[in-house]
């Protein structure tokens, strides 16, 4: 009797404990509108190349395969200021991107915008966090095999980078700065895309959400 009493208690806290944790991480996400079901592509564009790249595996788009980039289609606004999160997992020697203030293109690496790179043992010296050709880490924040959230905050003319809710990096645009001719690196607005690198890489980006903040 004490026993099964005992162990009714004890089942009882750990529903309350859980509850509490589903709550507060709930509260914690406020104001996030999901980007991706985690079952289909809806909402989101393929580039017109290497379309086989993408697949969607336990809730997460994977990308491994040939350079195919996928791009966010389910809002017509463009995002200027906004906190996107994206959770990322890499393989070893794995390299892929996220990018924002970018727009749909069917083939090649994406002009427009900026590209925050993921790379934690690729042979691209470029890691993880970075803006890539613009504010470059040589070390990496995160691990391959493990899930990391990344975090790319845009307000006004400044861009914070945070990887497990850790400052990786905070880029201040400077008056009178000009897009580039290959790659554009400048702040504006436009759309997300996901990068699928090359095929010995494998990416898995889930649970992609934001928040405006214009």
């Amino acid at each position: 009797m004490k026993r099964t009493l005992l162990y009714a208690l004890a089942s009882v806290t750990l529903f309350t404990a859980t509850a509490r944790f589903a709550a507060a991480a709930a509260e914690a996400e406020a104001g996030f509108t999901p980007l991706c079901d985690g079952k289909t592509f809806n909402g989101w564009q393929m580039a017109e190349e290497n379309k086989d790249t993408w697949t969607i595996q336990d809730g997460a788009f994977v990308a491994h395969g040939n350079r195919c980039h996928l791009f966010y289609a389910g809002d017509q606004k463009p995002f200027k200021n906004f906190d996107l999160k994206v959770d990322v997992m890499t393989g070893p020697n794995s390299n892929g991107g996220i990018y924002f203030h970018t727009h749909y293109q069917p083939q090649g690496w994406p002009k427009g915008g900026f590209e925050c790179q993921v790379n934690n043992t690729h042979a691209d010296w470029i890691k993880t966090g970075s803006l890539y050709g613009l504010v470059n880490i040589a070390n990496s924040p995160a691990t391959d095999g493990k899930w990391w959230t990344q975090e790319i905050i845009v307000r006004g003319d400044s861009v914070t980078v945070l990887v497990d809710g850790k400052k990786v990096l905070q880029y201040n645009e400077p008056p009178g700065v000009q897009a580039g001719k290959d790659f554009e690196r400048k702040l504006g607005s436009g759309t997300f895309a996901l990068q699928g690198h090359d095929p010995k890489s494998v990416v898995r980006y889930k649970n992609i959400r934001v928040k405006r903040l214009d």
